[in-house]
């Protein structure tokens, strides 16, 4: 059940919930496979993390969300699962 809007989708992908820091702010990461087939599809990563401190607002994305990517990827085994070590595309 997504937490933002309540709305209930099965077998479409990976969600992780994350706590971070002291304060328990929330983040979570998202992976979806995307394609037709298990040839030349896309395994998609989205980010989402909570950030109060207003003076930290005009990070880019790349690296104010770097610190959860790492931890998603590793929790996930992306590089063994897929024998890639980087993205091939970013957007």
């Amino acid at each position: 059940t997504d937490p933002v809007d309540g709305s209930e989708t099965s077998k479409q992908g990976l969600i992780l919930n994350f706590e971070l820091g002291p304060s328990g702010d929330p983040a979570r990461v998202v992976f979806r496979l995307s394609g037709t087939g298990s040839a030349g599809a896309t395994i998609r990563m989205y980010l989402e993390q909570y950030e109060k401190d207003t003076s930290k607002h005009g990070i880019s994305a790349p690296v104010a969300l770097k610190d959860l990517a790492d931890e998603a990827l590793r929790l996930v085994q992306m590089e063994k699962t897929t024998g890639r070590e980087a993205p091939t595309v970013i957007t």
